[in-house]
């Protein structure tokens, strides 16, 4: 029995650092390169990313017995995956790999103020099929769904309809590209979650505008128990049904944001696993969002659970918790 099934992407991803010109294009600033020039790279970092193998790995620190279910391939990026999961305790024997699959892979390209520009190569992961998954292997507590698209959305559909018949609670951390979609698109896995997380961008694409009390409760009200909203500098956002919670984060230098909602989100869920606290969930999932943040790489400075404590003792979060 596992505590945890992650399901979502897997990448080899690679950050590159080099020189570039900003430039706006209507209300957008853009990155741009002169074409037909040669552009030497300062810095260079190959890791691995995708929000199904980042949730494994940061649950697996955090202490739980973690799974990783998604598609790849079979050659030497595959491989990559594979190793960087297994060097977590990570369980890899869900994961589906087929001769002519491709592995997903991404650039990314550093950009404005620690921002970047990702370059994003889905591969086999919007090829996701439930008829490629054995149902007698999916012996878990929790699902942690992030983003899928093409053909595995529809297997994860599938598989939100087997959690709800085999009382599996669901964890989903979704992106802009579903939540653009609006909620009636994701109403089948919405009406089934425990826990929805997202960015305020994803909440307004998928809710429409409006203060964030109410997006919070328009989320909720399409179905997931809790909602947790995290925006930027200006803090977590999270409701329950009952209260409503809020708290700034720290100062800390950003070196690159990739994989801090996945740090935040499979901390959130571990907290509420163990505690069932929404505040110390916010809490445990900012510590490790802030550590992720100031390094390169969406893996490399996930916490352990007693690191977490400890940072959380030396830098406390205050979390405001009020009637909604």
């Amino acid at each position: 029995m596992f505590d945890v099934i992650t399901v979502g992407s897997a990448t080899v991803d690679v950050f590159v650092r080099t020189e570039f010109c900003e430039m706006l294009k209507g209300r957008e600033r853009c990155v741009a390169y002169p074409v037909g020039s040669k552009i030497l790279i300062d810095e260079l970092i190959l890791t691995t990313g995708g929000g199904g193998t980042n949730a494994a790995v940061a649950l697996s620190r955090l202490g739980h017995k973690a799974a990783f279910l998604g598609k790849i391939g079979k050659f030497e990026n595959s491989h990559r995956v594979m190793l960087d999961l297994q060097k977590d305790h990570v369980n890899t024997s869900l994961i589906v790999r087929k001769k002519n699959s491709r592995t997903g892979y991404s650039v990314i390209l550093d950009s404005v103020k620690h921002d970047r520009t990702i370059l994003v190569f889905r591969g086999s992961n919007n090829d996701l099929r439930f008829n490629e998954i054995k149902p007698s292997k999916l012996k878990t507590k929790w699902f942690y769904f992030s983003t899928m698209m093409g053909k595995s959305y529809d297997t994860l559909k599938k598989l939100a309809d087997y959690a709800g018949k085999k009382k599996i609670k669901i964890a989903f951390n979704i992106s802009s590209y579903l939540a653009k979609n609006g909620i009636p698109y994701l109403r089948p896995i919405l009406k089934r979650t425990d826990i929805l997380v997202l960015n305020m961008e994803e909440a307004m694409l998928l809710a429409g505008k409006g203060n964030i009390p109410n997006l919070l409760k328009k989320l909720h009200k399409a179905g997931p128990k809790t909602v947790a909203i995290t925006d930027g500098d200006k803090g977590v956002y999270a409701f329950d049904g009952l209260f409503f919670y809020h708290a700034k984060p720290h100062k800390v230098k950003v070196v690159e944001t990739t994989g801090a909602g996945d740090a935040f989100a499979s901390a959130f869920l571990s907290a509420i696993t163990r505690k069932n606290d929404v505040g110390f969930a916010i809490k445990l999932g900012m510590t490790n969002a802030e550590s992720v943040i100031q390094y390169h790489g969406a893996k490399n400075k996930l916490l352990t659970y007693n690191e977490a404590l400890r940072q959380m003792k030396k830098r406390p979060i205050k979390v405001v918790k009020r009637k909604l």
